[in-house]
């Protein structure tokens, strides 16, 4: 029988802890989210929470991903592919520097 866990791993990586504080800054330091917390008065507490918890999931899909984990990958898939979701369309986005 499956039981859906959460684990919080102590043994902690810089490489991981720098990509989802990184990442974390990349989804939510400019554009909508913070435009709706200034919009809200969503106080720097309430944001802190809202980075720490995003941060948090995004170290544990990476720790996943470099344990090369795909099984529970693809659970956290199978229980987050909600059919009613607000996301219609994805369109990847990428930035960064090139080589030309």
């Amino acid at each position: 029988m499956k039981v859906w866990t959460k684990v919080c791993l102590k043994d902690r990586s810089r490489d991981v802890e720098l990509i989802s504080k990184s990442l974390t800054n990349y989804l939510y330091g400019y554009g909508p989210v913070s435009s709706l917390a200034r919009k809200y008065k969503i106080d720097e507490q309430d944001r802190k929470v809202l980075d720490q918890y995003t941060a948090n999931r995004i170290a544990g899909i990476l720790m996943l991903y470099m344990a090369k984990d795909t099984q529970r990958i693809n659970d956290i898939v199978n229980k987050y592919n909600i059919p009613n979701a607000f996301i219609e369309q994805i369109i990847p986005e990428i930035e960064g520097y090139i080589t030309k």
